[in-house]
């Protein structure tokens, strides 16, 4: 379960970089937050 919650991150972080570099900021920083959030040291890492 751990290693799908770093994939997840991992994509999620990396779509929200992508979105930055096409100026979708709002877009991106939603999608970096959400991938901190889900991976390690994120939300997770409390329970």
């Amino acid at each position: 379960m751990e290693l799908i919650l770093w994939i997840i991150a991992v994509v999620l972080v990396g779509a929200g970089v992508f979105a930055l570099f096409r100026h979708q900021i709002l877009w991106g920083i939603v999608l970096i937050v959400g991938g901190l959030l889900v991976g390690p040291g994120g939300v997770n890492a409390i329970s």
